[in-house]
């Protein structure tokens, strides 16, 4: 069975950093697409960031370019989103998710992944 185990989340004021995990069990980890997506109260589900586990190519939603960083550990089973510069709207529920085949990391911002984790909640508080 797939299953995605988000932490990391917490408060953290304006221009601080956080980094969240998502930890994948039950399947190979080899060739998968690793997404973060978003979710603020009122607000649709964003595609926040990307990793190809076979390759490690990333991809980055603008509004966190620069500032976010995503790493793949696949001895670990395991996703980083390293957070920096926080601003109050990252403020949201965080999840990640996989599908297979990194490739489908291109269109990671339709959100057809396979499995989702059950969030973990970043506050940024100004």
């Amino acid at each position: 069975e797939v299953q995605l185990v988000e932490s990391g989340g917490g408060l953290v004021q304006a221009g601080g950093s956080l980094r969240l995990s998502c930890a994948a069990s039950g399947f190979s980890f080899d060739d998968y697409a690793i997404g973060w997506f978003r979710q603020a109260p009122g607000k649709e589900r964003e595609g926040v960031s990307c990793i190809s586990t076979s390759d490690g190519t990333t991809y980055y939603a603008d509004s966190v370019k620069g500032r976010f960083f995503i790493s793949s550990d696949n001895a670990k089973n395991t996703v980083y989103l390293q957070m920096n510069s926080l601003r109050p709207e990252d403020t949201a529920v965080y999840y990640c998710a996989a599908r297979p085949g990194g490739y489908a990391c291109a269109g990671y911002r339709r959100g057809y992944f396979h499995s989702w984790g059950q969030g973990t909640q970043v506050t940024v508080s100004s």
